[in-house]
């Protein structure tokens, strides 16, 4: 189960900031992932994997920072999508599930180069439903910067 996550999750160092996006796409998507993946989540690193709970942390990039050099919101969001996600894949549904509803509460800020931690539980299911909560605080002080409650659902395998 840890090497599942460990294979949505982290990205290869492959990537440069050369600019090269179309090409990049291309060599990416190859592999099943996006430029839009690895741009956001390069970085990530799976700390701890039980049944129902994922624990990662990452430390906030340049690259996703807003003007005044805090994580951007939309870098939040990806997060509570994208680590949300993995703990639901990885708990068994094929084909991927698609996300029905994010509900995200922005409570403080993270800096530029701050280690921050993110954690996915798994909320409940019912059917091919899912519900898992995603909190982002800061490693740190421990602060909330963001909690975010992620709804999926797994569409039904093809009998072909």
């Amino acid at each position: 189960m840890e090497k599942k996550i460990l294979e949505y999750l982290q990205l290869s160092d492959e990537v440069n900031d050369c600019g090269e996006a179309e090409r990049l796409e291309e060599e990416f998507s190859r592999e099943g992932r996006s430029f839009y993946e690895v741009f956001s989540l390069r970085g990530i690193r799976v700390s701890r994997v039980d049944l129902g709970f994922i624990s990662c942390s990452f430390k906030v990039p340049l690259r996703l920072t807003d003007r005044d050099r805090n994580l951007a919101n939309g870098a939040i969001a990806n997060l509570v999508d994208e680590v949300g996600g993995a703990l639901v894949q990885i708990e068994g549904l094929l084909p991927p599930c698609v996300s029905v509803d994010m509900s995200i509460e922005f409570l403080s800020t993270a800096k530029l180069g701050e280690e921050l931690e993110v954690t996915s539980r798994l909320l409940g299911e019912r059917g091919r439903y899912k519900g898992t909560l995603v909190v982002v605080r800061n490693k740190r002080t421990g602060e909330v910067i963001a909690e975010g409650r992620h709804s999926l659902f797994g569409r039904q395998a093809s009998k072909l």
